[in-house]
Parts: structure tokens; C-alpha cells; sequence
């Protein structure tokens, strides 16, 4: 959840401003609700590296009369304390621009804000909507908003459908820094307890920490490696039976098989996660997973 949301109790829909009969809103009020370090600088310079994303019925930049029309709509003590009494005219965006800004933008909370985001146009255009569906007993009309409703929520679905798989593309990679030590295990760990029925390990070094993390596992667990502390091994193998080892000293990479069903690349050791920059990737080509699984089963 987006802090500045929740500790000061922002409601977006009163970001939403209406510019050239279009529901619009300020690169400032963006650049607030995305947690950018450098305020309407980065959504600016985010538009500016994109320039063809953003065609004008996308994002503009307000004219000096748009400006003071929209000065004259809020008050100038909240506006001036809200857009730190900027000398450069206001650049908005609409919901489409708004949508589009949350692919270029480099924030952590863009994807999550940016739903929140188009709900909140949505619930200001049907409360428009209503108020002038209110005040028209014209039952043409009445039919055409309502057929251009729909094409507007089909649209945001379709966004939010592309957020929920840009979310989920994410969770499914991890770039770990130098350091980061405890989170690389503890997603390691979370791996592992995906696991249904089945554990393959990969990795040409065995060490004891591993084998102390498997050991609080009743799956069953097959390691392909190369090296391996046989002491350790033997301590371990008389008080558990769930591992396997199998000696292969023809793979380089590090790899992770859960239930035969799911592959995760490591770019490190496992001995050495967390102590250089790597990544953790779940690799969705199941060809790759099959060639993988009948290359260890050969």
C-alpha cells in the first residue's frame, strides 16, 4: 500500500481535474502518489525519454491561460504549498496517459498506484455521469454514454490486466545487491516450499548450509552436483533420508525443479547468495524444462 496514501489519507479522486473537457492529472500530484525522489523532474524526464508514448490527447503541457484557469479552481495558498510555487507550467495526464506513464516510470509503487489510479477515474466518471444522466431525460443520449461507459471500463480492464501481468512478471524475478544476504535465502526457502510433492537442486557445490535448510523439508529431494563436503553429507544422512545425490560435473549453471513443473534459474551459487549482485528468474519456456529434466534423467 502507497505510505502517502495511507498516512495522509489522499483521496485520489480529488487530484482529478477537468482541462479541455477531459479528465486530467498534475505531473506533481503524480510524481507525489509514485514516491518519486525527484518530484515532477523524473515524470517529466520519464515523458521526455518516450516522447512518441505520449501523443498530446495523451499529455500536455498547459497553457499560461490553463494555468491561471486552473489557479483560479483551487485555492493558491494549497496550490502553491502542493506544487512547491513552481515558475513552469503544469504538464497533466489523462487516464490514458496515466496508464501509460506507470510502464515508463521507475517506481516500485507505480504498478499499484497506477490501478488505484484508473479506479479513481472511473468512479469520478460514472459520478459525472450520473449527475448528468440525472438532469437529461433525453433517452438517446442516456443510451450513448452508457454504450461509451462500457468501452471506457473495457479499456481499463484491459489495463489492469496488463498491470496484473507486469506485477506478477515481477515476482517472478529478483535482482538480489551485494549484501542482501537473508532475503536471497529467505526467497530460496520460499521456493522450496512451493513444493508439493518433489525438490530438484542443481548446483556444482553442496554445502552445509543447503543441506541445513533441506533438512526441515519432508519432500523429496534429488541434488545434481560436483563438490560436496562427504563428513557433512554422512552426518546428514544418518538422521534424514529425503536427499538424493546424483553426480554430474557437466552443468554450469545453478537451477531449482519444483515438482517437475517449475524451473528457477539462480545466478549465483547457492553457497554465495547475497554476496555479489545476481538474480533469481523463473524461466516459463517449458521446452527449457524438459530438455533440462531429461538431460539429469540420462
Amino acid at each position: 500500500m502507497n505510505e502517502i496514501i495511507e498516512k495522509e489519507n489522499v483521496i485520489i479522486e480529488n487530484m482529478i481535474y477537468e482541462v479541455r473537457g477531459k479528465q486530467v492529472m498534475l505531473d506533481s500530484d503524480l510524481a507525489k502518489l509514485y514516491n518519486c525522489k525527484n518530484g515532477t523532474k523524473e515524470i517529466n524526464q520519464a515523458v521526455k525519454n518516450n516522447l512518441a508514448k505520449f501523443p498530446e490527447r495523451y499529455s500536455w503541457i498547459l497553457t499560461k491561460e490553463e494555468n491561471l484557469n486552473l489557479r483560479s479552481k483551487i485555492l493558491t495558498s494549497n496550490l502553491e504549498k502542493s506544487h512547491g510555487g513552481r515558475r513552469y507550467n503544469i504538464r497533466v495526464f489523462t487516464e490514458q496517459g496515466v496508464a501509460m506513464l506507470s510502464t515508463v516510470i521507475k517506481s516500485k509503487v507505480a504498478a499499484e498506484i497506477s490501478v488505484k489510479i484508473m479506479d479513481a477515474f472511473v468512479s469520478m466518471r460514472h459520478y459525472l455521469n450520473a449527475n448528468l444522466l440525472n438532469q437529461n431525460n433525453n433517452l438517446q443520449r442516456i443510451s450513448n454514454l452508457e454504450t461509451k461507459i462500457i468501452e471506457h471500463d473495457t479499456k481499463i480492464e484491459l489495463i489492469q490486466n496488463t498491470l496484473d501481468k507486469m506485477s506478477e512478471k515481477i515476482k517472478n524475478n529478483h535482482l538480489f545487491y551485494d549484501g542482501q544476504i537473508y532475503d536471497a535465502y529467505s526467497l530460496m526457502i520460499d521456493i522450496f516450499n512451493l513444493s508439493k510433492e518433489s525438490i530438484v537442486i542443481i548446483d556444482n557445490y553442496l554445502d552445509k548450509n543447503l543441506l541445513d535448510i533441506l533438512s526441515k523439508t519432508n519432500k523429496e529431494v534429488l541434488v545434481i552436483t560436483n563438490k560436496y563436503n562427504e563428513k557433512d553429507l554422512n552426518k546428514y544422512l544418518k538422521e534424514y533420508s529425503n536427499i538424493e545425490i546424483k553426480i554430474v560435473n557437466k552443468i554450469h549453471d545453478r537451477f531449482i525443479i519444483i515438482d517437475n513443473k517449475s524451473l528457477y534459474h539462480f545466478g549465483a551459487s547457492f553457497k554465495d547468495l547475497g554476496t555479489k549482485c545476481f538474480a533469481i528468474s523463473k524461466i516459463e519456456d517449458k521446452e527449457i524444462l524438459e530438455k533440462i529434466l531429461r538431460y539429469i534423467n540420462n
